[in-house]
């Protein structure tokens, strides 16, 4: 039987008047891979905090029956953390000027460090490249207790949950297996939903014209005629009383069955996007972005040197590189806003037609806290309040929500309401620095969906390998101090990779085998004591055949 290390009972939670948790009970298990998920703003982090100790509850208790550690998804590391898991993640010693992922290596190892048997982590893989994210997998995975996972990362929490918690309205609902099958399973419950709905709205109809029949036959009875005898009269009036009577009730009891009739709602459907977002005002040049000769060094370190880059116009181009490489660096100062430490130089033409919008990791700093939020999408936009209510709905932020100020909205929500606000004005080209760190997994899928139809041209950071797949057209390298550009997909690109290194391996045996017979044949020219020269000729025979082979097999 599995050990219980959590149970939580009655846990309620309020902000601003309003319920964020309301959960009868919770219990967590050894062993369980339990991945956390919701709608930003539900109160995910704020779950994660009550059942790590470091947030009390308004009511209820958490029994805590181990240690338990938070990986937190911002701010300083607790502790420095134990020297071999630091070298493990390359998280540097803590100083001014960290990047992103190195604050977010930093915060994990304080957190693994304890070595609690429940670990809680609250979107451990923010600002982290790939290298990063595949370490973090095998050490979670690894991990030897219980672990409970918030994410947006879906390829992630399908390689370790094993229960999905998701968390709506305050509540959870509980889902086995991962992310994939969870999404499954929504599928399957939305089509039985529409299947009640069609159902459900098929008989309402039946009724409503059996009612409409039943109403017409009674109006049809026809009355006595004036000239009919009094006998007859009173058989007809009668008859005619008592049909109108059937009618009439036969008319009630469909009224009542209507009544009766349990509502079955629709099932949600996202507002479509009508308008071509980004292309009101499109760049007519091949390029919407030139730069060259391109020198950038930060704290005496160099990032680049001689480098060039280049977005044709209607491109949606990736920028990746490993934790502390520049990108974020060579971001602002291809617009002009190079950081104190930062030496920047090279020659950067943007086409006098392009209209950039900016998307940082500090995207809250242009919002007006004091607005609403769909004043704040509105403010620099090219259309009217529908489209702006449109695009705020795909991105999971509808209803009043939209009429609340900013202050009082998580900062996922304010994440969304700085990127409405770019694809909602006239830019056409978008600079986007990691737009995906503070969304929820619903929301990050919709913004896949809007980008992907994006009609200017897309330049982004990002380590979330399933967005860039879905999103990019084509893959900018920065490594080694300089940029490569790949023009397609991030799978192609990986698929290019190894194919080409499955050539330079054949080439290298190929190499191999032509050095050994050069050998041998050496050797057979002039014979070494106790060689045997017909051994020798078959060996000679045997390598050549295999060189032949090897030369004409498939690449």
């Amino acid at each position: 039987m599995q050990k219980l290390l959590l149970e939580a009972n009655h846990i309620t939670k309020h902000y601003g008047g309003r319920r964020v948790l309301d959960i009868d009970r919770l219990a967590i298990y050894d062993g369980e891979r339990i991945g956390l998920i919701g709608e930003n703003g539900a109160g995910k982090s704020t779950l994660l905090a009550i059942l790590a100790g470091t947030l009390p509850p308004d009511s209820g208790a958490v029994d805590r029956r181990c240690p338990a550690a938070l990986i937190r998804q911002s701010g300083e590391a607790r502790s420095a953390g134990d020297a071999r898991l630091k070298s493990e993640f390359r998280a540097p010693e803590a100083h001014d000027g960290l990047s992103g992922g190195e604050m977010t290596r930093r915060r994990i190892v304080s957190a693994l460090s304890a070595d609690a048997p429940l670990l809680l982590a609250d979107e451990p893989t923010t600002d982290l490249d790939a290298a990063g994210i595949d370490r973090l997998r095998q050490r979670l995975a690894a991990h030897e207790g219980a672990l409970v996972l918030i994410s947006h990362d879906r390829a992630l929490l399908d390689a370790l949950c094993t229960r999905i918690w998701h968390l709506e309205d305050g509540r959870i609902a509980d889902f086995p297996g991962g992310y994939s099958d969870y999404q499954a399973e929504l599928a399957r419950r939305r089509e039985f939903q529409q299947f009640e709905y069609d159902q459900y709205r098929a008989e309402k109809a039946r009724l409503k014209a059996m009612a409409q029949k039943k109403a017409e036959w009674a109006a049809s009875v026809k009355k006595a005629p004036k000239r009919m005898g009094n006998s007859e009269a009173r058989l007809h009036t009668r008859e005619y009383t008592n049909a109108v009577l059937r009618q009439s009730q036969a008319r009630r009891i469909v009224q009542d069955r209507m009544e009766r009739l349990e509502v079955k709602e629709r099932p949600r459907d996202l507002p479509a996007i009508r308008m071509a977002l980004g292309s009101a005002r499109p760049v007519a040049a091949k390029t919407a972005l030139e730069a060259r000769d391109m020198a950038l060094s930060a704290g005496g370190r160099t990032l680049l040197a001689g480098a060039a880059l280049t977005l044709p116009t209607g491109s949606r181009t990736a920028l990746m590189g490993d934790n502390g490489c520049g990108k974020t660096t060579l971001l602002r100062a291809l617009r002009g806003d190079v950081p104190p430490g930062v030496a920047f130089s090279g020659k950067v033409r943007w086409n006098p037609a392009a209209r950039p919008g900016i998307f940082d990791q500090d995207h809250a700093r242009g919002l007006d806290f004091d607005a609403s939020a769909l004043k704040n999408a509105m403010a620099d936009s090219a259309l009217g309040e529908s489209d702006a209510r449109t695009v705020l709905a795909r991105l999971n932020l509808r209803g009043d929500d939209v009429f609340k100020p900013v202050r009082v909205l998580s900062g996922g929500e304010r994440a969304k309401i700085a990127l409405a606000k770019l694809l909602l004005s006239d830019c056409n080209l978008l600079v986007l620095d990691e737009p995906t760190n503070h969304l929820d997994v619903f929301t990050l899928q919709a913004l896949e969906e809007l980008l992907a139809g994006y009609g200017g041209t897309l330049l982004l950071v990002s380590h979330d390998r399933a967005f860039v797949q879905a999103v990019a057209t084509r893959i900018v390298r920065l490594e080694n101090q300089t940029l490569s550009a790949f023009e397609g997909t991030l799978s192609q690109m990986e698929a290019a990779a190894k194919a080409d290194r499955s050539a330079e391996a054949r080439q290298l045996e190929i190499t191999a085998l032509e050095m050994r017979l050069a050998a041998l044949a050496g050797r057979m020219a002039a014979p070494r004591k106790g060689d045997r020269p017909e051994a020798l000729a078959a060996e000679y025979d045997a390598l050549a055949a295999e060189l032949r082979n090897r030369k004409q097999s498939p690449q």
